[in-house]
């Protein structure tokens, strides 16, 4: 009987540990739909960044979202002008700057005769700050997002945020029905909106900027993460390609001393160009989440989240130095922080994640041509100066360009009218005398684009960038290896130098563990999150939908 007993308590046990087991298990399967969606973009970062500090990332970030998750190793934007705002727009749309109208950063309106910057809303007004910081808005956008679709679809139970220092990728990536989006006043280093979003800011966020945290962050010394020795993948800490952090351009910085301008005052927009801008970031997207509760009402909800410091940081630094490695090493960090929240918090059974990039700074070309690797500067100041005086000596003396920016010339349109001159027959003298110039490859009239359909090449590239309203007369192909460049300190507009080629992973939720080797784009970010939930794409969107990335 004694044996007997112990016997039948010990196959309860086991049941129960089996159940238990089960129960457990069970709590693992992923739901039908992810509870939350996070998008995560990285300014300027190139795939070659993922590759190239391998073996230096920790278990945690980077490397367990490629290793566990679908890694797409050739993610590349099918268009020219990957300007900041338009990689933001195109992976919230699903589609190119042809149908959402984000041609660039900025662009010439000739029906106002002016500068349109892509997000500014005259309308607007900032909330939690001063004026200039938040009179931002979306309305530029020609297109819905896909967070607009899944906040239609749900009759807007779900709920969209946007976090980033950044106003263009919190404002671009969040969309038109945005719950809300936030990002940095750089004088005072805190978070605000905008009124098209919000008449005040929630309590939680007001009490999250008196915790004073860019002040704790400036008040370190920036040093190497490793030893400075180790950071063998990049260039010497002192090189010839960097303007540095207020001039100074090796390690260790001084964050306190150089944030310092004055009794008691700061510059606050070092923070923005240091690692711990990114971690602002993060600190800012976990608050979000746990204070509007994302993901655990019932609804899928999304939130965007920018990490721009790299950006920032590319103003100063080359492209490999040791700054760059660094800011790339503890980003790591921050990741892995994120990830191991959300498990705890959700479940990463529970939560979709993308990571990608709104473009990729390109090398420096005094590397390359220290390398003996073709490249150079097309200084656009000096040489639109040759173009207006090639076209004074044609035409006689006018204002015959109007604005240049991003490779685009807009032409004085309503001159050219006045002169009874045809815009193509202008059009097609800008090209020729354009593609004559150091590092153009190409120059192609806007009456060109208009006029074909073009399918592949470097012309479908550049016909994919081309937005009637809103993109130049002619349009330049730079040579590979070849940036755009002022020859003017401080120009408002600065250098044109991204690249197309970025990194894509998806992460959690149903996501396959699977390398993919083939061709794809961030445009088919969007159409691919869309077909998992179960609804339409938005209208325009022209992405596909990627395949092998759910089980």
């Amino acid at each position: 009987m004694r044996m007997h007993n112990h016997r039948l308590r010990w196959v309860i046990g086991l049941a129960l540990i089996l159940a238990g087991g089960t129960v457990v298990m069970a709590q693992k399967i992923p739901p039908q739909k992810p509870k939350l969606i996070i998008g995560i973009t990285i300014s300027g970062m190139q795939y070659d960044y993922l590759s190239v500090y391998w073996d230096k990332f920790s278990e945690g970030g980077f490397r367990k979202m490629a290793t566990t998750g679908a890694n797409c190793k050739n993610a590349r934007y099918n268009y020219l002008i990957t300007d900041p705002s338009a990689g933001f727009a195109s992976i919230a749309t699903g589609t190119s700057p042809s149908e959402h109208g984000i041609v660039s950063d900025y662009w010439y309106s000739r029906i106002s005769n002016e500068i349109i910057n892509s997000i500014e809303d005259a309308e607007q007004t900032t909330i939690g700050g001063p004026y200039g910081s938040g009179n931002y808005s979306p309305r530029a956008l020609h297109s819905r997002t896909f967070s607009d679709e899944l906040r239609v679809k749900s009759r807007f139970k779900s709920r969209s945020f946007g976090v980033s220092m950044d106003p263009q990728a919190a404002v671009m990536m969040s969309g038109h029905t945005a719950t809300a989006a936030y990002w940095l006043d750089p004088e005072h280093a805190t978070w605000v909106t905008s009124s098209f979003y919000m008449d005040s800011l929630p309590g939680w966020l007001n009490d999250f900027n008196q915790k004073n945290y860019r002040d704790l962050y400036l008040d370190r010394s920036w040093e190497t993460l490793r030893p400075i020795a180790e950071y063998g993948e990049s260039m010497l800490d002192n090189n010839p390609y960097e303007t540095g952090i207020k001039g100074q351009i090796t390690f260790p910085y001084d964050l306190a001393k150089i944030s310092n301008v004055g009794r008691e005052n700061k510059d606050y927009t070092v923070l923005m160009t240091t690692p711990w801008g990114n971690t602002f970031t993060k600190d800012m997207a976990i608050a979000t989440i746990i204070n509007e509760e994302l993901g655990q009402r019932g609804s899928t909800d999304m939130i965007n989240i920018g990490f721009n410091a790299t950006k920032f940081l590319a103003d100063h630094y080359s492209t490999w130095s040791v700054e760059t490695e660094d800011m790339y090493l503890r980003l790591d960090e921050d990741i892995a922080h994120l990830l191991t929240f959300l498990d705890e918090q959700i479940g990463m059974e529970n939560v979709l994640v993308y990571l990608t990039a709104d473009n990729a700074i390109a090398v420096d070309p005094r590397y390359l041509s220290a390398s003996r690797i073709p490249s150079g500067f097309f200084n656009y100041r000096t040489t639109v100066s040759l173009l207006k005086s090639y076209l004074n000596a044609i035409y006689g003396r006018g204002e015959w360009v109007t604005f240049y920016y991003a490779q685009q010339i807009y032409l004085n349109r309503q001159l050219i009218e006045d002169s009874n001159l045809s815009l193509e027959e202008v059009q097609d003298r800008v090209a020729r005398f354009m593609v004559q110039m150091g590092g153009v490859s190409n120059a192609v009239q806007a009456y060109v684009l208009k006029q074909n359909n073009f399918t592949e090449g470097m012309l479908r590239k550049i016909q994919n960038s081309y937005y009637p309203k809103r993109s130049g007369d002619v349009i330049l192909y730079l040579t590979p290896g070849w940036v755009e460049h002022s020859n003017v300190a401080g120009d408002m507009y600065t250098e044109f130098r991204y690249g197309p080629h970025v990194p894509l992973i998806f992460y959690g939720w149903k996501i396959n563990r699977v390398s993919i080797p083939f061709r794809v784009s961030p445009i088919d970010i969007a159409p691919s999150i869309a077909s998992f939930m179960e609804i339409s794409m938005p209208d325009n969107a022209t992405g596909v939908v990627i395949p092998d990335l759910v089980k």
